[in-house]
């Protein structure tokens, strides 16, 4: 069964419906892995191998790699750093400009490869460590600070509240689920507001209870996250306080912390 593949595109479109009308729910990025659980002519049911979630694909956007390679961790363990310039050049001489923390399977002495084909990696991969979490996770993610919301977006040209906070952790060498509700299931209790340590992410419920907006905290009184774009604001327990709009945004229901 041929049902092993790589994203070969700087950034593709996840859609809840095999339409290219159909909504975003997520993106993969360059080098991430997938595995094809159904295909029609053009499109492909797939499940990402970095947090399982599901969506239809434009089948042409991928690349079949081997059994083999797909599991082979290591060789998917360098990712683009946190700059603009992140440009691979093909073997044809055109170029794709990667979005940071995107992943560079098979990275040696300057080249990566997504399959049989060979690109000239233009910056210096790097290959996170958690070790060093609370010393750059500040950094990494007020890199994308000022980052246009984009619903399933991953990128810093858009990205939602979810993703903002997966890719901030994936540059940091933690893997975490792909939704706010799926993240607030995943870490440690954090009792208390005043508790709250740089890095740890707080989540919040609506009306009906269920959680819709994540944040990272940057300080216990202070959050970034992506609403309308990826901001900081001052945080109390009723929740986001948003000083332009004079009101709170977001109703504070957990805190978490993952390291």
């Amino acid at each position: 069964m041929d049902n092993y593949h790589v994203c070969r595109l700087a950034v593709a479109p996840i859609r809840k419906e095999p339409s290219d009308r159909s909504e975003i729910v997520s993106q993969l990025l360059f080098g991430d892995r997938v595995e094809v659980l159904e295909k029609t002519e053009k499109w492909c049911l797939i499940k990402t191998h970095h947090d399982n979630y599901e969506g239809w694909m434009d089948y042409k956007q991928l690349q079949k790699i081997s059994d083999l390679q797909f599991h082979d961790e290591k060789a998917f363990s360098n990712l683009t750093p946190f700059q603009l310039d992140n440009t691979l050049i093909a073997s044809n001489g055109t170029k794709y400009y990667l979005s940071p923390g995107s992943t560079l399977p098979y990275f040696e002495n300057g080249f990566c490869y997504v399959g049989d084909e060979r690109f000239e990696v233009t910056s210096k991969p790097f290959i996170p460590s958690k070790n060093d979490f609370k010393l750059n996770v500040e950094q990494s993610a007020k890199f994308f600070e000022n980052t246009p919301y984009l619903w399933g977006g991953r990128t810093f040209f858009g990205i939602d509240c979810s993703g903002f906070v997966q890719i901030v952790y994936k540059l940091n060498g933690i893997q975490i689920k792909r939704d706010a509700s799926q993240q607030a299931e995943q870490g440690e209790i954090v009792d208390f507001l005043a508790s709250a340590l740089l890095g740890d992410l707080a989540f919040f419920d609506n009306e009906d209870g269920k959680i819709t907006h994540v944040g990272l905290m940057l300080s216990n009184d202070k959050i970034i996250h992506s609403a309308g774009k990826v901001r900081i604001d001052p945080i109390d327990d009723q929740g986001i306080y948003n000083a332009e709009l004079g009101k709170y945004t977001h109703k504070l229901r957990i805190i978490k912390r993952f390291i």
